[in-house]
């Protein structure tokens, strides 16, 4: 039996540390809105169209045409839940399935003026994501294996990601 099995931890255990993995460029189709939905809810699609993977970790593509972000609008704010699914290419060629999820919200105002195409300064507003990816055994397994967290500087024709590894 490993140490502290079937007994509850005592005290905090140490914070998590974050180690910067890379950060995605991402370019996008223009946005489709519907809605609300019998829900009440407003829901959208955008298409990836291509884009960079660039960092310490991992570098490549975001292949074009490969998927999009399919999200959910809160009608009173635009607050947006994410659920986006697209692959990425590495450099040596591996082919690596993202799926991400996240939320971004802020005043009304600062969601108003994303939602009218606006500049906004990431510092305005909160975007953070939850990404899983599913690579092939190989170099790029380790995508598999952890666990990360994302910022999200959201642009009108594009995204910017930043993504760091929970250690």
């Amino acid at each position: 039996m490993s140490p502290g099995a079937g007994t509850l931890a005592k005290g905090p255990s140490a914070a998590p540390q974050l180690q910067f993995a890379f950060e995605i460029a991402i370019e996008l189709s223009p946005r489709l809105r519907y809605g609300p939905n019998i829900w009440g809810l407003e829901r959208g699609f955008v298409g990836v169209t291509g884009g960079t993977v660039s960092g310490p970790m991992l570098n490549g593509i975001v292949m074009p045409h490969t998927g999009g972000d399919w999200p959910t609008v809160r009608g009173s704010d635009n607050t947006v839940r994410f659920d986006a699914r697209y692959l990425l290419q590495a450099d040596d060629g591996t082919i690596i399935e993202l799926v991400n999820k996240g939320v971004r919200t802020g005043s009304k105002d600062v969601l108003q003026r994303l939602n009218d195409y606006q500049p906004v300064d990431p510092s305005e507003y909160y975007m953070a994501l939850t990404p899983t990816f599913d690579a092939p055994a190989g170099p790029h397994e380790w995508l598999s294996t952890a666990v990360f967290i994302g910022k999200a500087d959201r642009r009108e024709k594009r995204s910017v990601f930043t993504y760091w590894m929970v250690l």
